[in-house]
């Protein structure tokens, strides 16, 4: 037997996990306020629907998914933890450093699995990239920039920062290594007192150099992660067809007497092993609910996103 999940919160995100846990055979119970939603998402499923404060008290159930509005996740998570369930929570786990770290002190206290769901950094093609840049296929990294761009998704709560850099933020992190030693963030508000834009400037210790672009009011969706090494150039790019998800530039650049001169190259794609990054993700929080193993993305991570953003949005225009 799998082990039981509960998902809280029944929103579009929310249910993406309740069905693929259900088609692991790990969903146990769905729960959100609006017990109307609750009820459709059950009864879709074939499980469950109950109150948050009954998933806590439930002994059959396992591991607890958090799919909710931001400035509920962090009280919510630690009553999980608390309860002595695993815990799943999405991004951003909290709202503020203070309580991102309230989340992270539970989990140590407790015991449990605490994951952060950065889906992101499950997707294959990104492992790809992990896995070149660990190889030295790419040589010294220099430099990271991103670019998240689209129309829409219009929080009350949260601005594009908040909401969309966090994706790109787990990305840099994971290929970095390390946390940032200086952080600089602009924010323009074009339609109310939240920005829509955001752009982010990171140096890290190693002296890796990277930016983050993030709006949600733009005419064009864009989804790419370039890296620059010493030797090539990867572009991650999410929304290319699969087979072009992870392109690879051999590009040439020397120096002589003229000064520097260049050569472009057409990219080699990389093969991508198919596989949904939600599913990869369920799995591997089950995987680290049976086994115990330290998850790929903890909360301490969702913390270190957190920090940057929080220093990010001192400066707005």
């Amino acid at each position: 037997m799998p082990p039981r999940i509960a998902v809280v919160g029944c929103g579009y995100w929310g249910s993406n996990h309740a069905r693929t846990f259900a088609e692991l055979g790990a969903l146990h119970a769905v729960s959100d306020r609006h017990r109307d939603r609750a009820d459709t998402l059950a009864a879709t499923h074939g499980v469950k629907a109950m109150a948050f404060d009954a998933v806590l008290a439930d002994p059959e159930i396992d591991g607890v998914v958090l799919a909710l509005p931001p400035h509920y996740h962090a009280d919510q998570a630690i009553a999980v933890l608390e309860a002595g369930k695993h815990l799943l929570v999405e991004k951003p786990i909290a709202l503020s450093v203070a309580d991102a770290r309230r989340v992270v002190d539970a989990a140590k206290k407790a015991g449990r699995v605490a994951m952060t769901g950065h889906v992101l950094r499950f997707h294959p093609a990104f492992e790809a990239l992990e896995a070149m840049i660990a190889a030295g296929e790419l040589g010294a990294i220099r430099y990271i920039h991103s670019h998240r761009v689209g129309l829409g998704k219009f929080h009350a709560e949260n601005d594009a920062l908040w909401d969309i850099a966090p994706h790109d933020l787990s990305l840099i992190l994971a290929l970095t290594g390390e946390k940032p030693v200086n952080v600089r963030g602009v924010g323009s508000a074009m339609l109310n007192r939240l920005s829509d834009f955001a752009h982010l400037h990171l140096q890290f210790p190693s002296g890796v150099r990277s930016h983050v672009f993030a709006s949600r009011l733009n005419p064009y969706r864009e989804r790419k992660l370039t890296v620059i090494g010493s030797k090539a150039m990867a572009v991650f790019d999410d929304v290319a067809p699969w087979n072009q998800k992870l392109a690879i530039f051999h590009h040439k650049v020397w120096e002589d007497d003229n000064g520097w001169q260049s050569e472009m190259v057409d990219p080699d794609y990389v093969d991508i092993p198919d596989g949904m990054p939600l599913t990869r993700e369920c799995e591997h929080f089950l995987d680290c609910i049976r086994t115990g193993a330290a998850p790929r993305t903890p909360v301490s991570d969702g913390l270190a996103v957190i920090e940057i953003l929080s220093e990010g949005t001192v400066r707005h225009d």
